[in-house]
């Protein structure tokens, strides 16, 4: 399998640390930033197989780059995490393309998810 590239918006800085641990442990190549506008200039240049990020951040929130990411990386697929139910409804519906996760979750339910997003689409381009 390639490497998988995964691009982590979260501004919490204990469970962007946690995650992109997790993440790498798991065998994906994780680049890490604190906020979607520092997340948009990576998008557009590098590629990306995953983007993962939080819905609730400081200057752009991750619905806003989901739909930034789409026009820029078309190619790149979104999960969302977050705690907000209210917002994971405004998610739904705004980009109702991207995975969500709900936080609280294990790191085991995370990297399950990713590897069933991958699975998806390996079938899908079988």
């Amino acid at each position: 399998m390639p490497d998988i590239r995964i691009l982590l918006a979260e501004d919490e800085e204990a469970m962007r640390a946690y995650l992109h641990r997790a993440l790498e442990k798991a065998g994906y190549e994780v680049v890490s930033v604190d906020r979607g506008t520092d997340a948009l200039p990576l998008l557009e240049n590098e590629p990306f197989d995953l983007l993962l990020s939080d819905i609730v951040m400081p200057e752009m929130d991750g619905i806003e780059l989901a739909q930034r990411c789409a026009e820029v990386s078309p190619r790149t697929k979104v999960m969302f995490i977050t705690g907000f139910a209210a917002v994971t409804l405004k998610a739904a519906k705004e980009a109702p393309q991207a995975k969500l996760l709900s936080k609280p979750f294990h790191l085991r339910d995370l990297v399950l998810e990713v590897e069933r997003l991958f699975e998806d689409s390996k079938k899908a381009n079988g």
